[in-house]
C-alpha cells in the first residue's frame, strides 16, 4: 500500500472522502478504467483456461473445439472471477472504502505464456484495491470472505445445468467444478489469499466458512466427477 505522502494515495484518498461525503458510499459504482481490467482479464484468463483444456492434434495450433471451450471458459470461469472479485468489492463499498479491481498485465502475460507453451494454468489475474482509512480487521475478514462465499453460491446456480444435455451439462459441470476451486483454493491461509485475511479476524469464521466449503464439495462432489 503507498505511503500517505504519495500521490496517487492522495488522490485516492481525496475521492474516498468525497464519495463517502456526498452520499455515504453508493451501493455499488465503478469506473470506465476498472470495467477496461476486468474485461481484459475476463478475455485472458478465460482464453488461458481453453488453451490448457484444448487438445490439438499434431501440427495444429487449436482443436477444432477451441471456439467451444473459450465459450465455456468465458462463461463459467469468466463470470466466476468477476463474481468473486465483485463481492470483495460490494463489501468494501459497504464499509465506505473506495474499491476497485486492477489487473496485473504481467501476471496476464505470464499465465497465458505457461498455457500456451506447457499446458500449465497459472492465474493470478489481479485484484480488488480497497482504500479505505478507517477499515477494521474484522471488516477486512468479512470483504475477503465475501469472495469465497460467492463462488459457493454460484455453484449452486450452475447446479441445475448438469440435469441438462450437451453444452448446457459442460458449462453446469464446469462451473460448480471452478466455483469450488476457486473457493477453496482462495480459502487458503497463506500469502495474500483471502483464507489468511479470515482468519487474522476470526479462526471460528475460518473455520465455519472452511467447514461450509467441505460440506458443499461433500454435496456436489458425486454430481461433478
Amino acid at each position: 500500500m503507498p505511503e500517505p505522502e504519495d500521490e496517487r494515495w492522495s488522490a485516492l484518498e481525496v475521492t474516498h472522502n468525497q464519495t463517502v461525503r456526498s452520499k455515504k458510499m453508493a451501493m455499488f459504482n465503478t469506473s470506465s478504467i476498472e470495467l477496461r481490467h476486468l474485461f481484459i482479464a475476463w478475455i485472458a484468463l478465460s482464453f488461458a483456461f481453453a488453451l490448457v483444456l484444448d487438445h490439438p492434434l499434431p501440427g495444429e495450433t487449436f482443436s477444432s473445439s477451441f471456439i467451444d471451450l473459450m465459450i465455456l471458459c468465458l462463461i463459467t470461469l469468466g463470470v466466476s472471477f468477476i463474481a468473486h472479485e465483485m463481492g470483495h468489492k460490494f463489501v468494501a463499498q459497504q464499509y465506505g472504502a473506495w474499491a476497485e479491481f486492477r489487473m496485473s498485465s504481467g501476471m496476464l502475460f505470464f499465465a497465458i505464456f505457461l498455457a500456451w507453451q506447457m499446458r500449465i494454468i497459472f492465474a493470478a489475474p489481479g485484484a480488488v484495491q480497497i482504500l479505505g482509512p478507517h477499515i477494521t480487521k474484522s471488516q477486512m475478514g468479512k470483504i475477503a470472505a465475501a469472495g469465497p462465499l460467492v463462488n459457493l453460491f454460484l455453484a449452486f446456480v450452475f447446479m441445475p445445468l448438469l440435469f441438462d444435455t450437451d453444452f448446457l451439462h459442460e458449462i453446469g459441470l464446469f462451473g460448480v467444478r471452478i466455483n469450488l476451486a476457486l473457493a477453496g483454493f482462495n480459502m487458503l491461509p497463506i500469502s495474500v489469499l483471502d483464507g489468511r485475511k479470515v482468519l487474522v479476524w476470526s479462526s471460528i469464521a475460518y473455520l465455519g466458512l472452511v467447514m461450509l466449503i467441505i460440506l458443499e464439495i461433500i454435496f456436489l462432489l458425486p454430481l461433478v466427477i
